[in-house]
């Protein structure tokens, strides 16, 4: 069974390559079913559950923003909210999400978003391991056309997103999800087309069978 992890900065299209490449590949798409499935494990509610979520709007990206000042428990040595006092340690929280990427790599396969993915599945067998990224002005204008915003709110977005991603894997992995080493395909999917960036990934993945 294929698995590919999918890294993608925000503004690169990688909720439209994921499910496109998984298509091709025919296995499952990946992404907030991870979470749903660890908060159904832990009895917790998917708001609480994406408090933890590397993507989360409410998760490490707002850890930046001040805005914390409503019942909290420590995380990494910063007091952040999480709603309905969620009786979970982040650490925890990641170690069950890390069990079920893998379990689900292992029992069925599939494209996987997030989730530092090429870290956690470094050794899967045959896993392939991409990242999509650009320089922030592309990024930001893609955005902006894409989800017909200004462009000071997309470069807003993309910031507060930025920095939520790399605190995730910062955090918990020790690393800087940017080093192209953990990857064995890095794609500028603004300047190379969404269906062109598909192909090279699909090709790249059957090349590992």
């Amino acid at each position: 069974m294929r698995v590919v992890t999918i890294s993608a900065t925000y503004g690169t299209a990688g909720s439209q390559i994921g499910p496109a490449v998984a298509g091709r590949l025919g296995v499952p798409f990946v992404d907030r079913a991870i979470p749903s499935a660890v908060a159904q494990e832990l009895g917790c509610t998917l708001e609480e559950a994406l408090a933890h979520d590397d993507r989360a709007e409410h998760g490490l990206g707002r850890l930046f923003s001040g805005a914390m000042r409503l019942p909290t428990v420590t995380f990494g040595g910063v007091d952040m909210y999480v709603p309905g006092a969620m009786p979970l340690a982040p650490e925890e929280f990641v170690r069950r999400t890390e069990r079920t990427l893998t379990d689900m790599a292992r029992d069925q396969g599939g494209v996987f978003l997030g989730r530092a993915g090429a870290v956690v599945l470094a050794d899967h067998p045959g896993a392939l391991h991409v990242r999509l990224d650009a320089p922030v002005g592309r990024r930001v204008r893609q955005t902006a056309t894409l989800g017909e915003i200004g462009e000071r709110e997309a470069r807003r977005i993309i910031a507060d997103n930025d920095r939520a991603r790399a605190a995730y894997v910062r955090h918990f992995y020790r690393t800087d999800p940017s080093d192209p080493c953990l990857y064995h395909l890095v794609l500028d999917s603004t300047t190379i087309p969404v269906p062109a960036c598909v192909d090279l990934i699909v090709l790249a993945a059957e090349a590992l069978d």
